[in-house]
C-alpha cells in the first residue's frame, strides 16, 4: 500500500513514514511505523480516525511511549501519537483543571501548583501523559486517577465523540473504560483543592524527592514493569528472589529499584520479552507467586 500517496495534503497533522518507534518510547525500543501521525486539534484526530476508519488502516494510539514495548517488527498502520503536539492545560470553576490528553502528569501537577490547587501530588512523577494515565487509572502513593476525575471525553475509532463521568469510566486497579469498549482519551477534567502554595510546592517536592532516590529515571525503562501481585510488591519478590541487578546483555533489573527492568544499552523488543519472563518465572519458582506485565505490547508479533 502506497501510505505517501494516500496520506499526501491530508489535515491530520505532521506525518511521517517508516518512523522508528525507539525514539518514541520511554524503554527506546521499537522497530519502524508505516506512519506515524501528531495532530495538534481535536478536529485533526477526528478526520485522521475516520479516515482510517473508512480506508481499513489499523490505527495504534500513544501518548508519552512510557509505559510500552514495542515489537522489532514495529507497527502496521497509522500510529498516532497524543504527546506534547495535542497539550493544553486550563483552570476552570477555580478548583477544576481541565487536560488534553497530550499533557504531561508532571506538567499538569506543577501547572497546579501555580494556581495553589492541590490533589495531583501523588502521582506527579509518573512519567506518562494524562491520556494514559487516564486509560490505566494510574496511581502512586495511594493516589489514582479515578479519585480526582470528574469527567473525560473519549472518541472510538470510527471518530464518533463521548463525554463520561467518573461513575461511568468503571475505573478499577490500572484500567478504565478505555480499555473495555477500545477507546482513544482527548481530555479530562479533574477535582483539585485549594491550598496554600508552599506546602502543596513542599508536598509535590517531598514525592519527587522520593522517586529520584528510589527509581531509575535515568535509564531507559518502562516505569514499573509488573503489575502489583495480591499480598506484596513485585519488587519485593524480585528482590527475595536475588535478582536486584540481574542482567542478560542489555536487559537489567535495576539495582535502584528491582520493580524496574530497564534497557542499559540497546536491547531488542525480543530479548526484553523474554528477559521479563525470565524474571517473571524465577519469582515463581522462589515465591509462588505469578507476576503480571504491566508494560504493554504494541506492534507486529
Amino acid at each position: 500500500m502506497n501510505y505517501k500517496e494516500i496520506y499526501k495534503d491530508k489535515d491530520f497533522g505532521d506525518i511521517f513514514f517508516d518512523e522508528p518507534m525507539k525514539y518514541h518510547t520511554s524503554f527506546g525500543i521499537g522497530g519502524k511505523a508505516d506512519i506515524f501521525v501528531m495532530p495538534s486539534n481535536e478536529k485533526q484526530i477526528q478526520k485522521l480516525i475516520n479516515f482510517n476508519y473508512r480506508n481499513n488502516i489499523k490505527t495504534t494510539i500513544i501518548g508519552n511511549g512510557s509505559n510500552l514495548l514495542v515489537s522489532d517488527k514495529g507497527i502496521r498502520g497509522c500510529v498516532v501519537c497524543l504527546s506534547k503536539n495535542f497539550s493544553k492545560l486550563k483552570i476552570l470553576d477555580d478548583t477544576k483543571l481541565y487536560c488534553l490528553s497530550g499533557s504531561l502528569l508532571n506538567e499538569a501537577a506543577k501547572f497546579s501548583i501555580k494556581h495553589s490547587l492541590s490533589g495531583m501530588e501523588e502521582i506527579s512523577g509518573i512519567p506518562g501523559s494524562i491520556g494514559g494515565a487516564v486509560a490505566m487509572n494510574a496511581g502512586a502513593y495511594g493516589g489514582e486517577i479515578k479519585d480526582i476525575a470528574i469527567s473525560v471525553r473519549l472518541m472510538d475509532f470510527k471518530g464518533n465523540i463521548f463525554d463520561f463521568k467518573n461513575d461511568q469510566m468503571n475505573f478499577s486497579y490500572r484500567h478504565s473504560k478505555v480499555f473495555e469498549d477500545d477507546y482513544i482519551v482527548i481530555s479530562a477534567i479533574f477535582q483539585l483543592r485549594k491550598g496554600d502554595k508552599k506546602e502543596i510546592q513542599a508536598k509535590y517536592e517531598d514525592y519527587t524527592n522520593r522517586r529520584k532516590t528510589k527509581q531509575p529515571l535515568e535509564k531507559k525503562s518502562a516505569g514499573s514493569t509488573f503489575k502489583r501481585p495480591e499480598g506484596s510488591y513485585a519488587s519485593k519478590l524480585i528482590d527475595q528472589t536475588g535478582l536486584r541487578g540481574f542482567r542478560r546483555g542489555d536487559c537489567q533489573v535495576s539495582e535502584k529499584h528491582c520493580g524496574f527492568i530497564i534497557n542499559d544499552g540497546d536491547a531488542t523488543c525480543e530479548q526484553m520479552l523474554n528477559f521479563i519472563d525470565e524474571v517473571k518465572n524465577r519469582v515463581y519458582e522462589n515465591t509462588g507467586f505469578k507476576l503480571e506485565r504491566e508494560v504493554k505490547l504494541v506492534g507486529e508479533f
